[in-house]
């Protein structure tokens, strides 16, 4: 029995979701998000909540049944409040600096500058030249981009420099032993 998938989604006001056959469209002040669902889900709407279904126990509709009702109900959030994901730059000389809403320009110590740029639906908050902020409406390429740009310096053990998330815990090792 899946806890997850069994509880239902509250729609906030505002907030529209719309199934035709096999697609989810959930639009709200924010934008619309499109989501296929499998054959064995299904979703009825009612008022001010969204429940999702599986027409069978097997195994496979069992582990369908709590992830689409997960992404559904992300898809709500998105729309509505929107996703964030922040990273904090770590290391002498390291900066971000923004060109725009679209643009990233990074210094992270290479002989040349990094230039990210943002999908369609992403924007870059850069509110000091260590923090940046990744915004947008689609959870999993929010967090997807802020990977990505992670990914160009990830933290290192010594010193802890590098790009993080927020409130990430780099484990650091000691170094050389001394004779």
């Amino acid at each position: 029995m899946s806890r997850i998938g069994n509880t239902p989604i509250t729609v906030p006001s505002g907030v529209e979701i719309s199934v035709s056959g096999a697609d989810v469209t959930v639009t709200g002040p924010k934008g619309t998000l499109e989501h296929q669902i499998p054959e064995s889900i299904s979703i009825e709407l009612g008022d001010g909540q969204a429940s999702v279904t599986r027409e069978n126990d097997e195994r496979q509709s069992k582990a369908l049944h709590g992830l689409t009702r997960s992404l559904i109900n992300n898809m709500v959030i998105g729309v509505s409040e929107g996703f964030r994901k922040d990273l904090e730059i770590i290391g002498v000389g390291y900066r971000a600096n923004a060109r725009g809403k679209n643009t990233l320009e990074l210094a992270l110590g290479f002989s040349h500058p990094v230039t990210v740029q943002a999908p369609d639906g992403i924007e870059f908050d850069v509110p000091e030249p260590t923090k940046i902020g990744v915004i947008g409406i689609d959870k999993q390429v929010v967090g997807q981009v802020a990977a990505e740009i992670r990914a160009y310096r990830k933290p290192e053990p010594y010193k802890g420099k590098g790009v993080r998330y927020v409130g990430e815990r780099v484990i650091r090792k000691a170094g050389k032993a001394g004779k």
